[in-house]
């Protein structure tokens, strides 16, 4: 799975072409992994490049600070890191804003049709509390589970909080714990008591089953899906 690089835009040769033909590369790999329902880490992806190009179309300061630099010769003779800028002239600046001015729309369709995908899967899942509810919900348990739900995968969980630009965001680790085989005698319930007679840290923890009415990749598309919706749940709840 080839990844569009950080500095896609300013490394190597600055060409209207070339840089089409990378971005258009990149696009077709992100469709073929979005036909099979596969959403990440490509959306991420998207996300950051989108957002990197408005910036840099924005505040052409920023463009000039994300070209790549290259040690001169003076430099290299007396072990200094000193730098010049590769680019200096006009020309190359009008290269990069057509470059920007293509790539915008391209990454903004990609984004869509991965947020249409990413909407419809997240409609297909349910999440609903296994048994009582802990007042204390930043850590607990989450357990995952699809088609044709002969077993539960189950995670430990804890919300995490980090300062955003504007204000501070929701996070979640989470840690495998089990693969858990569903049947009349092992019920959600039951799991979850054997969780609290296992790792007494959590004596009274919370616990979510979220469940997908499609069968869908498990790492790139369901789990991230997941994650996102029992942070979703636990802000309105609180």
């Amino acid at each position: 799975m080839d990844r569009l690089h950080e500095h896609w835009l300013t490394e190597g040769l600055i060409d209207f072409e070339y840089k089409k033909y990378v971005l258009l590369a990149y696009l077709q790999r992100v469709k073929q992994s979005f036909d099979r329902t596969e959403l990440y880490p490509f959306m991420g992806d998207l996300v950051f490049h989108y957002r990197n190009l408005v910036a840099v179309r924005d505040n052409k300061q920023m463009l000039n600070q994300a070209f790549p630099r290259e040690l001169s010769a003076e430099s290299l003779r007396k072990l200094e890191l000193t730098y010049k800028q590769i680019v200096e002239d006009d020309a190359v600046m009008r290269e990069l804003e057509s470059i920007i001015d293509y790539a915008l729309p391209k990454f903004k369709s990609s984004l869509d049709e991965g947020s249409l995908i990413y909407d419809y899967v997240e409609s297909q899942c349910e999440i609903a509390p296994i048994g009582l509810t802990s007042l204390y919900s930043r850590e607990g348990y989450l357990f995952v589970t699809q088609p044709p739900e002969r077993e539960t995968q189950v995670f430990r969980y804890q919300v995490t909080f980090f300062e955003g630009s504007q204000e501070k965001a929701r996070g979640l680790h989470t840690q495998h714990v089990a693969t858990e085989p569903r049947s009349i005698s092992n019920t959600y319930e039951q799991i979850k008591l054997r969780l609290i007679r296992t790792f007494t840290d959590l004596p009274n923890p919370s616990a979510y089953l979220i469940l997908s009415r499609l069968q869908l990749p498990f790492q790139a598309t369901l789990m991230p899906v997941a994650k996102r919706l029992l942070i979703k749940h636990i802000s309105q709840a609180a």
